[in-house]
């Protein structure tokens, strides 16, 4: 990796063409901005409102956890004194700065980035919560956004929210189509403002569970240099990866081969790998975008939880970060059995009826059902939410993710929780869903013994 003093990063005007005008007019914390020097010595402080922890009622909180190299076995760890005050008081904006210290180590190893390349960390409630601000402190109303489709279903009302007109890059089994974004930037309309920002999800995405190529990844990078926009690189399974091949670098990682760095927004999640219910996450980048953020943040909801991070802090110091990546491997593991277990499950019962391709990461099985084409216009809706729903199984169909709605014969499926007989039953009445609506059409196919009659797709 490159020596810390060989990477050169963009200045901070650069992003003033990338920051909304919301955010522009937003004034800073009068107060919020002033904290730091508090931790300035000899200063005796009247500024904030904090209230004197002498009047909490917490003494003490202590909490057993899994080792992550033996899962049987437990160790307690107690948080008290300073730690335990720290945790219980208002703290810095962009977060605690154990857990921040924590975050940039873990940083340097696994995407080698360093400190001082323009860059910093800020910590939220969840990756979502900066997936919000972000959006918010970049892009104007009416602004046009770059979204691979299908996406997140979690990011379309945020991009509705602002008016947003919602470009759609083609995506499929190796993730993002690198070729269908080229396509779009080079025949974009003279008169037209670009997008300033492309949003993905590179491992595991939600829902189709694809991960992008090493090779693609380059390429969009290339694209993001060459017509000058931001990736918002959404990785909240990164941690997840259970491929063969070894894991591909982030976008965060690959900038280092650009000839600047900062050009990469990443959002990292503990939500899949520690706890949901935690609602800790964190986003690396620039730092201009970055502040940006916290100040929006100083004016919402101040800042994450300082307890909260306070026990995710004292968790990964405990472990260090040998016992944090062991911890995630075995993560890992886990659900690529999941997969298994639910990819037998589709195999016994829709082949021939659905099409899919196996996920690399994640928690989704994206696919297509194989319909009537005179019925809904190959539409998974009907199948999914009704005739499905009737036999007692839940699944989401794809028109969800699709960023400006309409049909598609496409489902997703999340096996994260269902154990191996569920997920038996599961499949095998969507199949009955499906052998319904093909008969409804006239299709009464014969499938592995089952309803004769002439192939309809």
């Amino acid at each position: 990796m490159a020596d810390i003093h060989e990477v050169e990063h963009l200045p901070a005007e650069y992003y003033s063409d990338f920051i909304s005008t919301a955010a522009k007019e937003r004034k800073p914390s009068p107060i919020r901005n002033l904290l730091p020097l508090e931790k300035v010595p000899g200063v005796i402080s009247l500024l904030a409102g904090k209230p004197n922890a002498s009047t909490f009622p917490f003494t003490s909180l202590s909490f057993s956890a899994r080792s992550p190299t033996d899962p049987t076995q437990e160790s307690t760890l107690t948080i008290d004194g300073a730690e335990l005050e720290a945790g219980l008081q208002y703290g810095d904006t962009a977060g605690f700065k154990p857990l921040l210290d924590w975050i940039f180590g873990l940083q340097d190893a696994l995407h080698g980035r360093r400190r001082g390349e323009g860059w910093k960390v800020s910590m939220g409630g969840g990756s979502q919560d900066l997936i919000y601000k972000a959006v918010n402190v970049m892009v104007d109303p009416g602004d046009s956004v770059l979204v691979e489709s299908p996406v997140y279903a979690g990011v379309i009302p945020i991009f509705h929210s602002l008016h947003c007109n919602l470009i759609e890059v083609e995506t499929d089994a190796q993730g993002i189509r690198s070729s269908s974004l080229r396509s779009i930037l080079e025949e974009w309309p003279a008169d037209k403002p670009k997008p300033k920002v492309l949003y993905t999800v590179p491992y595991g995405c939600n829902p189709t569970g694809a991960t992008a190529t090493l090779e693609r990844r380059k390429e969009v990078l290339k694209l993001a240099r060459e017509h000058n926009f931001i990736i918002l690189e959404d990785d909240p399974y990164f941690y997840l990866y259970y491929g063969k091949e070894p894991r591909y670098p982030s976008y965060f990682a690959l900038e280092l081969e650009e000839p600047e760095v900062g050009r990469v927004l990443r959002f990292d999640s503990l939500s899949k790998i520690l706890s949901a219910g935690i609602r800790i996450g964190f986003a690396s980048g620039p730092e201009a975008l970055l502040e940006a953020i916290d100040e929006h943040t100083a004016t919402s909801n101040l800042q994450t939880s300082s307890l909260t991070q306070a026990i995710v802090y004292k968790l990964l110091d405990s472990w260090t970060y040998e016992g944090f990546r062991t911890h995630t491997e075995m993560v890992s593991e886990f659900y690529r059995q999941k997969r298994d277990v639910f990819e037998s499950a589709m195999r016994k019962y829709l082949t021939g009826l659905a099409e899919w391709s196996q996920p690399e990461a994640g928690l989704f099985f994206w696919f297509k059902l194989l319909l009537a084409e005179n019925e809904g216009k190959g539409d998974s809706e009907i199948t999914i939410k009704t005739k499905a729903f009737e036999k007692g199984v839940l699944a989401l169909p794809g028109t969800h993710f699709l960023p400006n709605g309409g049909p598609t014969p496409y489902v997703r499926a999340s096996f994260s929780l269902t154990g191996e007989e569920d997920v038996d039953r599961a499949v095998r009445r969507i199949r009955e869903a499906i052998l319904d609506v093909r008969e409804v059409n006239g299709c009464g196919v014969k499938v592995s013994g089952e309803r004769n009659g002439a192939a309809c797709y």
